[in-house]
């Protein structure tokens, strides 16, 4: 277990210091009721034993909070800005206001962000999981304590809680077979992560559709490249710029790595598309005036996040736990001139 929960409650810290749970609550309240030597004895007892106080199920009933939390791993990729619009506009409508926190893809920034959230400050939690994650203990744990909480885009699979996402594998399908029929014969996948389940459909998709043209070895077609702008600018670089491996197409698995692959080309005197086609994945409202005009793999981005935020406020109304709704919201390929010549 990733250990930010422990099970320390009032009765242990009562138990350990011979007081009455009342006490021990008053104490940890400040209240005026309680001396300030019993108080500090308290406060020493519970940092001691990390007891960390569990808010969630009288706020839920009270409804104090009316608030939930989205974790998302930034905030640049239109996605999820077009996302976040989406849960603002579905949770207004409910009543309830929206706290935005940014992983910053760590995994380390995800688990404290949980743990902070995990003593029922929020009604509930909307999460996008970061691409380190290979780990859902922290998020499993804040399941098991009930708090209502929906994956959106990219998910934990094995998890019982509510997941809204799009159909990834086709998306990596239809983007392959769209650079299939333009005649791309060298056609390579940039992805950003191993462990994303997002992703790993993607490629999935991919791999079929360059399969079902006999091509061999398909996995060499995959390439992993770094999220850091310049060291990402250098992989795409290498990649382009070796003239017996080149690729005349290329499936851009996220939104972060378009620009690097204009500069590439630009960079290189890489003509697109007449050298490389190029398709993203992408919600880029500025696509189709970048010069090629940018040929997409378009989410949903708005739909999803409205339907995650009104699967958990009806989640909270009604006082249930999702454990295995899923909604797929269908993404679309929109073929600019980055494709087609």
């Amino acid at each position: 277990m990733s250990g930010f929960q422990n099970n320390t409650t009032i009765k242990i810290l009562a138990e350990k210091l011979g007081l009455s749970k009342g006490t021990v609550s008053k104490a940890l309240k400040d209240s005026h009721e309680i001396s300030m030597v019993t108080k500090a004895k308290v406060l020493e007892a519970a940092r001691e034993l990390n007891y960390t106080p569990n808010h969630f199920a009288s706020g839920l009933k009270s409804r104090k909070s009316r608030t939930i939390a989205v974790i998302v791993p930034e905030i640049v990729d239109s996605f999820f800005s077009l996302s976040i619009n989406g849960i603002d506009t579905a949770t207004q409508k409910k009543g309830y206001h929206i706290n935005v926190y940014i992983s910053h893809d760590l995994l380390c920034k995800e688990r404290d962000i949980i743990k902070m959230l995990s003593d029922g400050r929020v009604d509930g939690i909307l999460i996008s999981i970061c691409k380190e994650a290979s780990n859902y203990d922290h998020l499993k744990e804040t399941i098991d304590r009930g708090i209502p909480l929906v994956f959106f885009d990219r998910v934990a699979d094995e998890l019982e809680a509510g997941k809204v996402i799009t159909d990834d594998f086709k998306g990596g399908y239809i983007a392959a077979r769209h650079l299939i029929e333009q005649g791309c014969k060298k056609i390579y996948f940039l992805s950003i992560s191993e462990n994303l389940l997002i992703l790993q459909n993607r490629v999935k998709g991919f791999i079929k559709a360059l399969a079902e043209e006999n091509i061999e070895d398909l996995q060499k077609n995959v390439h992993l490249i770094s999220t850091d702008p310049i060291q990402g600018f250098e992989d795409i670089k290498l990649l382009l710029s070796n003239p017996t491996e080149r690729p005349d197409g290329l499936v851009v698995s996220v939104e972060l790595l378009t620009l690097p692959v204009y500069n590439a080309c630009r960079e290189l005197d890489i003509i697109i598309p007449d050298e490389l086609k190029v398709v993203c994945f992408s919600n880029l409202l500025y696509a189709s005036l970048l010069s090629p005009s940018l040929s997409t793999i378009t989410q949903p981005a708005f739909e999803i996040g409205f339907e995650a935020a009104t699967l958990i406020c009806n989640s909270i109304e009604k006082g249930t736990i999702i454990k295995k709704e899923k909604i797929i919201c269908p993404s679309r390929l929109d073929a600019r001139k980055s494709s087609c010549v």
